[in-house]
């Protein structure tokens, strides 16, 4: 597979992100809130994660899986094909992030990247399309190599969203 190419200065960002006291505490309670802001700022087009790091950043809609309410989220979301890829570390903690249960309970998600908006239906993967995901995301952002370390042994789900035609 032909990965993109990530420039220097960006994976000089990403190895700060890497840093534990960063990836465990201000990460998880900040970065969605930012993504969002900037997002909102510039109409969906840009955010911050992206800009900085040169992980490709996704806002999904999915619905709760005990609220039913709409829940929205800014997640790093790679593109394979017209598939998006989406990798529930939580930055490493040992339990599932909200939105990986909101998945499994109601696959329906509805993407918006760049200001457009497209719906999707979850899938988990598994096997080796699972391990290609994975070493994908690890190029996009080593990180996330830390972030298993730390999960306490759970393994990392890897959504694979696929267009509804």
């Amino acid at each position: 597979m032909d990965y993109p190419k990530i420039p220097g200065w960006k994976r000089i960002i990403q190895r700060l992100a890497m840093i534990e006291a960063i990836s465990s505490r201000f990460l998880p309670k900040y970065l969605h809130q930012i993504d969002s802001a900037v997002l909102e700022m510039t109409q969906g087009r840009k955010n911050l994660s992206t800009m900085l790091s040169g992980l490709p950043v996704v806002v999904i809609s999915t619905t709760g899986a005990r609220s039913g309410k709409t829940r929205t989220i800014p997640l790093g979301g790679l593109p394979d094909g017209d598939n998006i890829i989406l990798i529930a570390t939580w930055f490493g903690n040992p339990r599932y992030p909200a939105w990986y249960y909101n998945l499994r309970a109601n696959p329906e998600v509805v993407v918006s990247q760049e200001g457009q908006s497209r719906k999707y239906i979850a899938r988990l993967a598994d096997g080796k399309e699972r391990q290609d995901c994975w070493q994908l995301a690890v190029h996009y952002y080593p990180g996330y190599q830390s972030y298993e370390q730390r999960t306490g042994g759970r393994e990392i789900p890897i959504f694979i969203l696929e267009p509804v035609a």
